[in-house]
This record gives C-alpha cells, sequence and structure tokens, in this order.
C-alpha cells in the first residue's frame, strides 16, 4: 500500500465506506473494532488528503464519514496490489491456514468488542 500512499488501515476504511455509504464515526469505529482517539486521527489525514468528506450528524457529538471521489479514485489505484497480496498470502498459507487465520482474527474482533 505504501506505492499508493496508503497505509493498510486506511485502505481498509475506504473499503468500509465504499461498501457501507455515509455512517457515523461511531458505527465505523464499530465495524473496524478501532478505538476512538486512532480513529479520529486516522480520519483528519485521510480527509486532509481528500479521500474522504465528512459532516455534521444529528447532534455535535455525531460525525458522519463518507468516501469523496477522491478516495473512490485512491481505492480503484490500490486494490490490484491490495487484491495480489492478499492472493499471494492466501497461495503461501495455503487454503486451511487461511481459514483458521479468519476464523481467529473473528474470534480476537469478539473478544475485544465485547
Amino acid at each position: 500500500m505504501r506505492n499508493y500512499g496508503l497505509r493498510a488501515s486506511q485502505f481498509t476504511i475506504l473499503q468500509v465506506l465504499s461498501r457501507a455509504g455515509e455512517i457515523t464515526q461511531g458505527t465505523l469505529g464499530e465495524v473496524l473494532a478501532m478505538d476512538s482517539t486512532t480513529l479520529t486521527r486516522t480520519l483528519k489525514v485521510m480527509a486532509r488528503s481528500g479521500w474522504i468528506a465528512q459532516r455534521a450528524g444529528k447532534d455535535r457529538r455525531e460525525r458522519l464519514v463518507r468516501l469523496s471521489n477522491g478516495g473512490r479514485k485512491k481505492m480503484r489505484q490500490a486494490l490490484p496490489a491490495w487484491n495480489k497480496s492478499q492472493q499471494d498470502l492466501r497461495n503461501k498459507l495455503g487454503t486451511n491456514n487461511w481459514a483458521q487465520l479468519e476464523t481467529l482474527l473473528n474470534q480476537i474482533v469478539d473478544i475485544t468488542t465485547r
């Protein structure tokens, strides 16, 4: 992702927003299992880069986040490299280990978000 000026966490946020549309920052944090401070800092960088757009929600505490046109473009540019990295890792681990890894990661997310 470095070749595209992205961190893996930023690319993941772009992916989530591309599927979810406009969502609250709180919901985004829950989906990503990311703490509020880290997410806020990451979103500020992404907004400055023009990859996301933010606006106020129903009250002052709520922030709505969505993918911007710049974010869609950045995601399209980086997606082939992301897919290749995922496929390379999947090939190296093998189908069974890949499935076990996914299971373990889901369990970790479940445990840490309770």
